[in-house]
Formats: structure tokens, C-alpha cells, sequence
């Protein structure tokens, strides 16, 4: 009987010595995509429940802002965003990067979302980007 457990630790333990490998799926949660909605407009989803009330009683409306403003802006904040995820910057606050394509036309809506996203982790969070408005960074 000693034997046969002792045949099966040195069966078991090897095996449990290897690394387990999983593949990459396409819709892996960690980077946050822009997708259309029913009215073939680009949609922008936060969960925070605090973000309503942040562009609601907070954020600048979005008539301060032109659309090729807040582009030029939003590309420079995802690029600024994405570097603090790849090297584990702000781990607790930044769980994912965001895929956005400057020269895709999402719309005036879209691009002010996106650019109150950044404004919101800023207000919520303290984080400083060097890529937001004195205005919005401050509040």
C-alpha cells in the first residue's frame, strides 16, 4: 500500500509542475472597444454609477467643446491612458486599455464621453493627466 501512494505523489507532482497555457480571446474584457449601437452610432458604455451624475452636475457641457478638439485631445489621453496600463501604472484605478483609432470618425458625442472618462478618473480618483483641460483636471 506505501507503494502505491508513493507511485502516485511522483505521478501527480510533475504533473502539477506545469504551467497551465490559455490562449488570448478576441473579447478578452482588459481593453476597452468603442462599438455601434442601433442607430449606427459609436457607444460609449461606463459603469461607474457615478459617472451620470459627473457629466450631469459636473463635466462642461458639450457644447464648450468642438469635435476636432476633443480628438485631438482623446488621442493624446488614450495614448497617456494605455502607456499607465502596459507598465502597471495606477493598477487599482486603470484595469484596461482602450482601443480607439484616430482617424475613425465617432462623432461629437463619442469623443465628449470618452473625453469626460478622463476627466471623471481625474475627479473620482485624483489621477493626473497630462492631457486634460486646466478646467477639467482641477475639479
Amino acid at each position: 500500500m506505501k507503494n502505491i501512494i508513493t507511485i502516485v505523489l511522483f505521478l501527480f507532482v510533475p504533473l502539477s509542475c506545469f504551467s497551465q497555457s490559455k490562449t488570448k480571446n478576441s473579447d478578452d474584457p482588459s481593453e476597452i472597444k468603442p462599438s455601434k449601437n442601433d442607430d449606427d452610432e459609436w457607444d460609449l458604455t461606463v459603469i461607474d454609477t457615478q459617472f451620470d451624475y459627473f457629466l450631469n452636475a459636473i463635466a462642461q457641457p458639450i457644447s464648450q467643446y468642438s469635435e476636432s478638439y476633443l480628438k485631438s485631445k482623446n488621442r493624446f489621453l488614450v495614448s497617456e491612458w494605455n502607456s499607465y496600463y502596459s507598465s502597471g501604472k495606477y493598477r487599482n484605478i486603470i484595469e484596461s486599455g482602450i482601443d480607439y483609432d484616430p482617424r475613425e470618425n465617432y462623432g461629437i458625442k463619442f469623443e465628449y464621453n470618452l473625453y469626460q472618462v478622463f476627466a471623471f478618473v481625474s475627479w473620482k480618483y485624483g489621477l493626473k493627466m497630462n492631457g486634460l483641460f486646466g478646467i477639467d483636471a482641477t475639479r
